[in-house]
């Protein structure tokens, strides 16, 4: 079965927001409108489905322009703050956030300002600079850059788009479920994300809510040395977690309060928390660039690693999707290294 290929859409057109309009009709209108990111194609993999013994179909968010998923939501959010007449978009993110909310304000016809701490790492600057941000640098690490970003808000009327954990982002990553209702059949047994500060799995989970699909369930996967969201649901309450993973872009130290607690709320039977080494993420990466041409982050190895590694989340699942929620900040040497690292072979 063949899918279109994805087409880059020209930015919308920014109409007033009438007053009253409800979560759901400004959630079907974002889809409908495709906003600012692009409708990725979903393909079915022979080689991990014959690895899972299941039909296992891959959702491209690595194809969106900015490289990752981050788009859906961040774009949404920078699209809200425009419409509410912000001036300015301000992000504290020098990962696939920062690079979503400065390509979103690049669309948007609005500067970009990004915060980052001392620590962030040199190349990141000219992939921010490509999308027309104003880099500020402020702060030894990441926290007392967010202060920042917030105290610039009122300074220069512009707007700050978290990370993560902000509903209208949720609603904009929800626009995936949507598009998987025209890609698919019927409804898969399972789909599988990886998990950083929750915002993705916000909006996996209510764009299942929307359309239905009370079946499927979400695999929620976290590499060892950034797994808060399970460790935290282990444990009954929210933890704040150090990062040791070379997964960086799940690397919230602690989960979205809500995420947490719409995990606790529909229980395992709905989310399945899963935990994998970054071994195995890489070894995912490897493989789903010599299986499919495509380059992903550790963060997103982490999802695929559900499949190569058979996790006992996805038995009994006869379709599954797999979130290929893609990241910018990785090349071939830098896979190259980390496959080295840890003996893969490629």
């Amino acid at each position: 079965q063949g899918y279109p290929c994805p087409r880059q859409l020209p930015p919308v057109r920014k109409p007033g927001m009438a007053a009253g309009v409800s979560l759901a009709a400004l959630a079907a209108r974002t889809v409908r409108s495709a906003m600012l990111h692009v409708e990725t194609p979903l393909i079915f993999s022979e080689a991990l489905s014959e690895t899972l013994g299941a039909q296992v179909f891959l959702k491209m968010d690595c194809l969106q322009p900015p490289g990752s998923f981050k788009i859906r939501g961040i774009g949404e959010t920078a699209r809200q703050a425009a419409e509410a007449g912000a001036t300015r978009i301000i992000s504290s993110s020098g990962g696939n956030a920062g690079l979503a909310a400065a390509y979103a304000a690049r669309h948007l016809e609005l500067p970009c300002t990004v915060v980052l701490p001392t620590t962030t790492p040199q190349w990141v600057y000219p992939k921010l600079h490509r999308y027309g941000a104003e880099v500020v640098v402020h702060g030894g690490v990441w926290d007392e850059a967010d202060k920042h970003a917030r105290e610039l808000v009122d300074e220069l009327s512009g707007a700050y788009v978290h990370p993560f954990d902000q509903p209208s982002t949720w609603i904009g990553h929800a626009s995936l479920v949507r598009e998987l209702q025209t890609q698919l059949p019927k409804p898969p047994d399972a789909i599988v994300t990886c998990v950083g500060g929750g915002g993705l799995l916000m909006g996996i989970l209510a764009g299942l809510e929307a359309a239905g699909w009370a079946s499927t369930r979400v695999v929620a996967c976290e590499t060892e040395g950034a797994s808060c969201l399970a460790q935290s649901l282990a444990a009954g309450q929210l933890l704040t977690v150090p990062i040791t993973s070379i997964a960086k872009s799940l690397g919230a130290q602690r989960a979205s309060e809500e995420a947490f607690k719409k995990c606790v709320e529909l229980g395992t039977g709905k989310v399945q928390p899963w935990v994998t080494t970054d071994a195995a993420a890489v070894a995912a990466c490897v493989r789903l660039c010599s299986d499919h041409r495509v380059l992903v982050e550790p963060a997103c190895g982490a999802a695929v690693a559900a499949v190569t590694e058979k996790s006992e989340a996805l038995e009994g699942c006869e379709v599954v999707v797999v979130e290929v929620c893609g990241g910018a900040m990785v090349d071939l040497g830098l896979l190259g290294k980390w496959a080295t690292d840890f003996g893969i072979a490629q």
